[in-house]
């Protein structure tokens, strides 16, 4: 859960490492996850969003109230 962003839901990759040899072995592409503190004027505080990079783009995009509805409809408590 912890390389997981609350706005886009970007979570882990999975593929394999491949070595000079060629022999394959497991490996994890994590998302840039950033742990950002926004304030939310209709609510009157600041709320502390774990988003990646594209997930903060968006917020600058769409503004940090629409971004907090989207999260609550996608069931995350913030």
């Amino acid at each position: 859960m912890s390389a997981h962003c609350m706005l886009t839901g970007a979570q882990p990759g999975f593929g394999n490492r491949i070595s000079h040899s060629h022999r394959r072995t497991s490996r994890r592409f994590d998302p840039n996850i950033q742990t950002k503190r926004y304030w939310l004027p209709s609510e009157g505080r600041h709320v502390r969003l774990r988003l990646s990079t594209k997930g903060i783009k968006t917020v600058d995009v769409i503004g940090v109230e629409a971004a907090v509805a989207r999260i609550r409809a996608r069931g995350v408590k913030v």
